[in-house]
C-alpha cells in the first residue's frame, strides 16, 4: 500500500521500477504515514473509554431518539473501525536499507527524522467545560424539584380543601364566603350595588 503519489515518485527513484513495500514508503515518506498510524492509534485509545448505551438510553426523550440511535450507530461503525486497526505500527528494519540503499547515508537521515517525529494526540477541552454545565444542570434541577414539592403540598391541600367543603349546590352564601373569602362583598365601604370597585369588574 502506498501513501501517496508523491510517495511513488520518490520511491521508484530510489528503489528503482517496482513499486515497494509497504516498508518502503515509510521510510520514503515517513513522516505522512506515521502521522497517518499515530492518529489511528490515538484514535484507538480515545475509542476505549466504554459508554454504558443502556443508562444512556434511558436518559434520552422520546422525541430525540431518532438522533441518539443515529448517534450510537455511528459510534460503534467508528469503534469497530478503530479495532480492526493494529495495536502498533509496523517496524521498520533499517539494517535492510542500509544494505540495500546505496547511500546509507540517506538512511540514517530518514531514521533520525522518523524517530524525533512526535504527534501530538487530541487535547481533551470538552470534559471539563461538559462537567461545569452537569454540575448547574444538577443544581438547577434540584431546585426544580424542591419548589415543585412545594407547589405538590400546596395543591394537595387546595385538593384537600375542595373534598372537604360542602357542595356547592347545598352552600348558602355565607358558606360560599368563608369557602372562598375572595367572593365576599364589602358593604360597609361600598354600600352600593355590585359592593366592589368598578375597576374590578
Amino acid at each position: 500500500m502506498w501513501c501517496t503519489t508523491h510517495s511513488q515518485q520518490r520511491a521508484v527513484g530510489v528503489f528503482g521500477s517496482s513499486p515497494p513495500r509497504e516498508e518502503e514508503v515509510l521510510l520514503v515518506s515517513p513522516s505522512y504515514c506515521h502521522y497517518t498510524r499515530s492518529i489511528r492509534m490515538a484514535g484507538r485509545r480515545v475509542a476505549l473509554k466504554a459508554i454504558d448505551w443502556l443508562a444512556f438510553a434511558e436518559l434520552v426523550p422520546p422525541n430525540q431518539r431518532g438522533m441518539f440511535n443515529a448517534l450510537k450507530t455511528r459510534s460503534d461503525a467508528i469503534a469497530a473501525k478503530l479495532s480492526s486497526l493494529p495495536e502498533t505500527p509496523a517496524a521498520i528494519d533499517w539494517s535492510y536499507y542500509r544494505s540495500t540503499v546505496a547511500n546509507s547515508g540517506m538512511v540514517d537521515d530518514f531514521e533520525k527524522k522518523f524517530k524525533a517525529l512526535k504527534v501530538p494526540e487530541p487535547v481533551d477541552t470538552q470534559t471539563s467545560a461538559i462537567g461545569i454545565q452537569e454540575t448547574e444542570a444538577n443544581k438547577s434541577a434540584a431546585e426544580y424539584i424542591e419548589a415543585s414539592k412545594a407547589r405538590i403540598a400546596e395543591y394537595e391541600q387546595e385538593l384537600s380543601k375542595f373534598k372537604n367543603m360542602i357542595p356547592f349546590d347545598q352552600m348558602t352564601i355565607e358558606d360560599l364566603n368563608a369557602a372562598f373569602p375572595e367572593t365576599k362583598l364589602d358593604k360597609v365601604k361600598y354600600p352600593y350595588w355590585p359592593h366592589k370597585p368598578i375597576a374590578d369588574l
